[in-house]
């Protein structure tokens, strides 16, 4: 028998399950911090049960307030959560953590930590900028290898936050070929983006703090892409970052180096 709860979920290395489709709680300083709290409930309601944030997000009070209030009014209790922050060893031995995982690591620093001496928790996932301009194949490739789970963020591209992106990016989602084949589904660009990477067994993360557009982003689990739109989006791939972390260029650890 198929098992519902974790039906949307995947297995990590460490037993713990982790819902495939999350939401992105981080915004830029325009947008107000109450309406990352409205953003969460409305998740909730929706059906999300994962969450991404960190410490550069600023925003745990809000995403906290939110949980609080959606487990209060019975939508929802603490263990159906899945709430990814940037965390520690510690954390996982003072039994604050479920899982770890890491953030940006090319292939050469997932070997570096795997071949560490004494290591005590393998990352159970790496969570990197993924979507169909930047499709990561051959990381996907190696972290499959080594059972650890590929998180996608900036799957849809990216709004347009002057402090991390540069104006003239690309717009994903007025690709072309993204929209002949959201097209042909009846759906629109951003649902083929992320039901690419659900296909592909990426667990992927969609940032928004429009209703309209968080309950669209869920709608990505009534529908398939075949393999020729597989094949067509695979193709769009151009190696490009919309996040390039320019901060960290000169740092003898700077990722982005690396082909993958």
């Amino acid at each position: 028998m198929m098992d519902l709860k974790h039906s949307r979920s995947v297995k990590l290395n460490d037993g713990h399950f982790m819902p495939v489709l999350g939401l992105g709680t981080g915004a830029s300083d325009e947008v107000p911090k109450g309406k990352t709290r409205e953003a969460v409930k409305v998740a909730i309601d929706v059906g999300y049960r994962h969450f991404d944030a960190s410490y550069v997000c600023q925003n745990k009070e809000e995403v906290g307030q939110a949980v609080r209030e959606k487990i209060a009014d019975g939508t929802v209790k603490r263990e159906d959560l899945f709430y990814t922050t940037k965390a520690l060893e510690k954390c996982k031995d003072a039994g604050l953590t479920k899982s770890i995982g890491v953030s940006n690591f090319n292939h050469k620093q997932l070997e570096m930590i795997l071949n560490k001496p004494g290591l005590k928790y393998k990352p159970v996932c790496n969570q990197v900028e993924c979507h169909p301009y930047l499709n990561q194949s051959k990381l996907l490739e190696f972290c499959k290898s080594k059972d650890i789970v590929l998180v996608a963020y900036s799957a849809l591209g990216t709004q347009r936050d002057p402090k991390w992106v540069q104006e003239d990016s690309p717009h994903l989602l007025e690709d072309p070929v993204l929209k002949e084949i959201a097209k042909k589904h009846s759906r629109n660009p951003g649902q083929v983006a992320l039901r690419y990477q659900l296909q592909r067994g990426v667990v992927v993360l969609a940032k928004s703090f429009n209703e309209k557009r968080i309950k669209g982003n869920f709608q990505v689990f009534d529908f398939e892409l075949t393999p020729e739109d597989m094949k067509a989006i695979d193709g769009l791939n151009r190696n490009f970052r919309y996040i390039k972390l320019e901060f960290a260029v000169h740092h003898p650890w700077y990722p982005f180096s690396e082909e993958y």
